[in-house]
């Protein structure tokens, strides 16, 4: 099964993005930690081939620790990107952001002119939390669903910092359907437009390789079972959802 998309909203949402990156100093891109790769905007990836990235890998703390420092190492190798890890766990981890924007920019910085920041990342990968922890205050909606974001706006953080954020953008045609898959595990994709079995089968399919151990410790099973559909059966047996 392919899964794509990508209403109006995103389509309009990245033409303003485009729009606006001339007055953008530095912009961080923020990506579901559990899934870089396919939280990675391509069409962000050529826009902003010019600017300092940060990465911010939000969710740290739902990802795998290993997997995620290869990750960083990877993404470190190309020109000018930074990385940064966040989570709801650790909040005092973004504490480090203010500080690498002004060695992004140390002109600006030195001269305490305002620096210009753009936030963007694909939808529900936590912009809005971020941001209200940024800013210290609840200043963006934040919801566990996509596009709770629908406009851009602007938040002042301490002297010299000016947050633009954006809505969640996807891109108009997902390559890769494994990563499509992943989107809408992650919720990044409205279940509306997706078939649920289907996803739910793909994550059982890929925790039972990768992670065996764990997925039998979650649930309490006394034996993991060896196909998708009865790793299901299990869950919801366990879970009372049968």
């Amino acid at each position: 099964m392919t899964i794509q998309w990508y209403p109006g909203h995103m389509h309009k949402a990245y033409k303003e993005i485009r729009k606006s990156l001339s007055r953008i100093d530095v912009v961080i891109e923020i990506l579901d930690a559990r899934i870089p790769y396919s939280s990675t905007n391509p069409a962000f990836d050529k826009m902003l081939s010019t600017k300092p990235v940060i990465k911010l890998l939000n969710k740290a703390d739902l990802a795998d620790p290993d997997v995620l420092t290869g990750w960083r190492n990877h993404l470190e190798q190309s020109r000018g990107v930074k990385t940064l890890l966040a989570s709801t766990t650790k909040p005092d981890q973004l504490d480090q952001v203010a500080a690498l924007v002004h060695k992004l920019c140390p002109a600006k910085h030195r001269q305490n002119r305002v620096i210009n920041v753009m936030i963007s990342g694909i939808p529900n990968v936590g912009k809005s939390t971020v941001i209200n922890r940024l800013a210290g205050k609840a200043v963006a909606k934040t919801g566990n669903e996509p596009a709770v974001t629908r406009a851009q706006q602007t938040v002042r953080i301490g002297r010299d910092i000016i947050l633009h954020d954006t809505p969640g953008v996807l891109w108009p045609k997902i390559e890769n359907q494994n990563s499509g898959y992943r989107l809408a595990i992650t919720s990044a994709i409205r279940d509306t437009v997706t078939d649920i079995v289907d996803i739910a089968l793909f994550a059982a399919s890929y925790l039972l390789k990768a992670y065996p151990d764990l997925l039998q410790s979650r649930y309490r099973l006394d034996e993991l079972p060896l196909t998708d559909i009865e790793m299901l059966e299990n869950v919801g047996r366990r879970r009372g959802c049968l």
